[in-house]
């Protein structure tokens, strides 16, 4: 799926109404990115959107070697339930 970008946000637009979209900042030094809201429009769910947008921000942080700190609880519960896929990008303060 092919998601828009600006800094801190991943997004899927059509016209003038956002159907997807995570949010996420800077944290720890500017070494983290934390995830703070994760949100898909009702005729999306159900078709992993969410999964992928966690998985745009994840694939950014990996490429410049930070980590991630899911704040949002759809990516607390995606970092809970699949430990192996996110431990080594998971932030431990």
């Amino acid at each position: 799926m092919d998601f828009q970008h600006e800094p801190g946000r991943y997004f899927l637009q059509a016209g003038d109404k956002t159907l997807a979209q995570i949010t996420y900042s800077t944290i720890n030094d500017g070494q983290t990115f934390a995830v703070n809201t994760t949100n898909v429009d009702p005729s999306l769910r159900g078709q992993g959107v969410a999964a992928a947008l966690l998985d745009a921000v994840v694939d950014e942080a990996r490429a410049k070697g930070m980590t991630v700190h899911p704040i949002c609880s759809y990516a607390r519960k995606a970092f809970f339930y699949n430990p192996a896929k996110y431990e080594e990008i998971q932030y431990k303060p």
